[in-house]
């Protein structure tokens, strides 16, 4: 038989060891996360800010929130090259700058700077490589690059504007021509242009629409005479020189006799002449403008006159060469129209050989 062995319970020495043994153990296998480490040593250096501090970085997130709550609606002034604008890009409403008030605007930038920042937009069509177009603050703009022309460039480089988004753009055309139309008066050319290039810029749709929507406060008859206006810029506004000086009476003939589809013979006749004033250019108009007044009603049958189908100019291309195309279509057809001074009948020859090759079958 076996013998038992006699259990004897461990020495307060060997409890020691066992129990050294047994953290060191735990030590070796229990992995404390690094972050853990990270949070305690940042909690350990970490000291609160003074209240005035942390009032200060409050009041600078509210003004950054509100800067750039600002800069989306186009109430923070930017500084933009002046060569960077298009002056006409959109219809800037008034086309005369009367040379003393001008003078005395360049003195007062020259001495005191400009008090009042322009407004400008991105447009659809890009002119002259410019970024901007210009909706107000014509003769600020101008009388800016006067006197950075005068200093050599050194002086007046930018210009402080307001970007106006898309849909801010109708607003501040309305404003433009509000001021205008109280402080001085615009001309009836320069209602209908301001109508017409808003169209031609894709600001609006049509000219009823811009017409109705820029001159909201005018009379139903005065909203219907500028859509006249309207219809003389875009068919001989390239050609006339003094258009602002036409009265209404002669820009309703004009436009009569545009839609008795007189275009054409207009604008041949301002074509092969160069009138020097206000009155030898009325004077060129007139006799087709009799004509179509001569031809409009038959007395014997009464009633309004019809009017001949009128024919639908698209907008402009601009070309490298200087050259600018149209696209028309009216009763008879369709047709493209070229304009500019290097536009010759060798060149039309040319154009006719190539639309020739490309329409036959090959």
């Amino acid at each position: 038989m076996a013998r038992r062995r006699t259990l004897q319970a461990p020495s307060a020495d060997a409890l020691k060891e066992i129990e050294a043994g047994i953290d060191q153990e735990l030590t070796r296998t229990a992995v404390r996360p690094p972050i853990a480490d990270v949070v305690a040593d940042a909690a350990m250096r970490a000291t609160p800010l003074p209240q005035a501090d942390r009032e200060q970085i409050a009041r600078d997130k509210a003004d950054a929130e509100r800067l750039r709550a600002a800069q989306e609606k186009g109430l923070v002034a930017v500084e933009i090259p002046i060569h960077d604008i298009t002056a006409d890009a959109l219809s800037r409403d008034r086309m005369d700058l009367n040379e003393d008030e001008m003078q005395e605007l360049m003195t007062s930038i020259s001495i005191n700077g400009l008090r009042l920042p322009i407004e400008v937009y991105v447009p659809q069509h890009v002119e002259d490589g410019a970024e901007y177009g210009l909706i107000s603050g014509y003769r600020r703009l101008a009388a800016l690059r006067r006197l950075n022309a005068l200093s050599g460039g050194s002086r007046f480089p930018t210009i402080a504007a307001f970007v106006r988004e898309p849909q801010g753009v109708k607003e501040a055309m309305v404003a433009m021509i509000e001021e205008n139309e109280v402080r001085a008066g615009l001309s009836q050319y320069e209602r209908g242009r301001a109508a017409a290039m808003a169209v031609y810029d894709g600001i609006f749709t049509s000219v009823d629409e811009a017409v109705t929507v820029l001159f909201q406060t005018a009379s139903k008859a005065k909203r219907s005479k500028i859509r006249s206006f309207a219809l003389i810029h875009e068919d001989l506004g390239d050609l006339l020189k003094f258009a602002v000086a036409l009265n209404e009476r002669q820009c309703l003939r004009i436009a009569g006799a545009l839609r008795a589809g007189l275009t054409e013979g207009l604008r041949g006749a301002l074509e092969k002449t160069e009138p020097k004033t206000a009155e030898e250019e009325w004077d060129i108009l007139l006799p087709l403008v009799e004509k179509a007044e001569s031809g409009v009603q038959d007395p014997a049958r009464g009633g309004r006159p019809k009017t001949a189908p009128k024919v639908q100019l698209s907008e402009r291309y601009q070309l490298a060469n200087g050259i600018s195309v149209a696209q028309e279509h009216g009763p008879d057809g369709y047709a493209i129209r070229f304009y500019g001074d290097r536009v010759s009948p060798d060149l039309l020859d040319s154009v006719m050989e190539n639309i020739r090759h490309l329409l036959e079958p090959k």
